[in-house]
């Protein structure tokens, strides 16, 4: 990779159309949490920790979205860099902590797998190596992903070497029991639920997908800074190597992560060391196959484009829906919907947020969540709407 120079920064209709795309992944990620609240509090013994959706879910979409998203942020952190100019450090700091005032309300309020603090963390941390050049940021990026993946090895080796330690934990049913009574109490209930639970998940969050968020932040940087997607002519002869790398071998690696953590002990920790090198082949393979797609239908583009330019509004009301859905906050039907109901309400949510998305931005040019960001960003009071 080598850094371009860059011109003003403009609106990248495939940026938005990706970024759509990866809202509904993400969404199909975390909404058997709230369908089932013993697998939030890490319990799994309810319908969605387990059946042939699971299976399906966890293969194809846990880990990959969130991928494809935190390679955005750093793409869009360059966008950013090159409308702000000199004033970056200061809005970059103001938006960061936008973000994870955004995120503590989130977690505390509706759903206790936030991603945003961790964002606006990590967002600090990228705002330090705004200078670094693409190359460095890539070999940043890997040896982050090959360092975890050794970690995991190694923890897998001790488990070799001492078995008991790697017994398969021994599900607590009175626990489970409470986190569903909890969730689909009243509207007080589910606030204790997420006020006991969400500090325990946010680490796990940091802890889990902090490095490979870090990773792909960097990549996303260098990609960037090297205007890959605004010009796609610079790599368009790699998409075969792209699709063979993604689907022959990260497909591969994503359905052996599935049955290692089916299997537990030793295996299990060499599946996350596999999926921390494979995820990114298949996550690459999604982007590299829309935007095929969107370039042969552009009507797709269409579709997913408004989610995209108002994603942090769609995070937020992905989380919104899926309460009153299944909590305290509305129909309270944690528990209630087999694996298949719960993807068909992912999809109602998605489809409908897609259409709200289409239909907002016929008035306004943000989404209501970007507008407080953006002038909480800048110090600024311009009005929401466009005309």
């Amino acid at each position: 990779m080598t850094q371009t120079a860059a011109p003003a920064s403009r609106r990248i209709h495939e940026i938005d159309a990706v970024r759509g795309f990866a809202l509904g992944g993400i969404l199909v990620a975390n909404i058997g949490f709230f369908a089932d609240p013993g697998y939030a509090v890490g319990i799994g013994t309810l319908p969605m920790s387990e059946g042939p959706v699971a299976l399906v879910v966890s293969t194809l979409v846990l880990t990959k979205f969130y991928v494809i998203f935190s390679f955005l942020f750093g793409y869009s952190f360059t966008l950013q860099m090159r409308s702000w100019g000199e004033k970056v450090k200061s809005r970059m700091v103001r938006r960061c902590l936008g973000l994870f005032a955004l995120g503590v309300a989130h977690g505390f309020l509706l759903w206790i797998g936030d991603i945003l603090t961790l964002y606006a963390a990590l967002g600090l941390l990228l705002l330090t190596m705004r200078d670094i050049r693409p190359r460095t940021a890539v070999k940043a990026g890997c040896w982050i992903i090959g360092v975890m993946s050794v970690i995991w090895l190694v923890l897998a080796g001790l488990v070799l070497l001492d078995p008991s330690g790697a017994a398969a934990p021994v599900a607590d049913t009175a626990a489970a029991a409470r986190a569903e009574a909890l969730v689909t109490g009243g509207p007080l209930d589910f606030l204790r639920f997420q006020v006991e639970t969400y500090p325990m998940l946010a680490a796990f969050v940091w802890l889990g997908q902090g490095p490979m968020a870090m990773a792909l932040f960097l990549f996303g940087l260098a990609a960037g800074k090297s205007r890959l997607l605004e010009e796609r002519e610079r790599w368009a002869h790699l998409v075969p190597r792209i699709l063979w790398l993604g689907y022959g071998v990260g497909l591969p690696a994503a359905v052996f992560f599935t049955w290692s953590s089916q299997t537990g002990g030793a295996a299990e920790l060499v599946g996350l060391a596999v999926n921390n090198l494979a995820s990114p082949l298949l996550s690459a393979a999604y982007v590299v196959t829309l935007l095929a797609l969107v370039k042969r239908f552009p009507a797709v583009a269409g579709a997913l484009a408004p989610a995209g330019r108002t994603a942090a509004s769609n995070y937020i009301g992905q989380s919104v829906l899926a309460c009153l859905v299944f909590t305290g906050y509305g129909l309270a039907l944690a528990g209630e919907l087999p694996p298949i109901a719960v993807m068909g309400v992912a999809a109602v949510i998605y489809a409908l947020l897609l259409a709200l998305s289409a239909w907002w931005l016929r008035s306004h040019r943000q989404g209501p969540v970007e507008w407080a960001l953006r002038r909480f960003t800048l110090l600024s009071t311009a009005p929401r709407r466009s005309r």
